[in-house]
């Protein structure tokens, strides 16, 4: 078994920034030259997320709304006291940190209107990494 692990780097605009990162991700398997096993993008942070989503404006828009409705800021989260971000990391936890795909034939096995995009949840701009960590034969 071969393992093939690189890191995405990129910054973000704070709460709820978007970013599609679906083409490095496919970049990184074609790269690795693992022809079929799974490809783990995970983002080390608690206050990111990894999903998968269309990329359609307003779709992204619907996402974003519906996380400030499911979770909204400054509901009396006892985690503000620290730094008033409780929202962030409790969006976080409802998102997930990773993703697994297949590949197969060397190919990100994903929907056609599958998109991987990694989601800021902190309240301010930050510079990010995603781990991209490909295996199998």
């Amino acid at each position: 078994m071969k393992v093939h692990t690189e890191k995405l780097r990129f910054s973000t605009e704070g709460e709820i920034d978007l970013v599609d990162i679906t083409h490095e991700v496919e970049r990184v398997v074609e790269e690795s030259g693992i022809r079929n096993g799974q490809v783990l993008v995970f983002v080390p942070g608690a206050t990111g997320a990894i999903v998968t989503i269309e990329h359609e404006s307003g779709l992204l828009e619907d996402f974003k709304r519906a996380l400030k409705e499911l979770i909204p800021k400054g509901a009396g989260y006892l985690h503000d006291r620290i730094d008033d971000n409780a929202h962030s990391h409790l969006r976080a936890t409802l998102l997930g940190a990773s993703e697994c795909f297949p590949v197969v034939d060397g190919r990100l096995v994903r929907g056609t209107w599958q998109q991987i995009f990694f989601v800021e949840l902190d309240v301010r701009p930050r510079h990010r990494r995603v781990v991209v960590q490909v295996t199998g034969e």
